[in-house]
């Protein structure tokens, strides 16, 4: 299985929805909330390539996007081979 790494925020809905879908696969994460961290969220944003918003989600390193990236990987079936799990 793919290692997962999602950064998120405490209020955002795009975050719980990313969560959601995970956690529906079956699919193990780490979750960095960068709520209170400046520190963590500048580091998000250099690993994002530039990307501040939240989510971030890497998967086995690469830089996914956020939710709506996460979401079109599913509609177009793609994700579950990234995530190493059967369909």
């Amino acid at each position: 299985m793919a290692d997962v790494v999602i950064y998120t925020t405490m209020f955002c809905p795009f975050c719980h929805r990313a969560k959601h879908l995970l956690k529906d696969k079956g699919v193990a994460f780490e979750e960095i909330d960068v709520t209170m961290s400046a520190k963590k969220r500048a580091e998000m944003t250099e690993k994002a390539n530039g990307g501040y918003t939240v989510p971030q989600i890497f998967i086995d390193g690469e830089p996914i996007g956020g939710c709506d990236e996460l979401y079109a990987l599913e509609r177009q079936g793609e994700l579950n081979a990234k995530l190493g799990v059967a369909a």
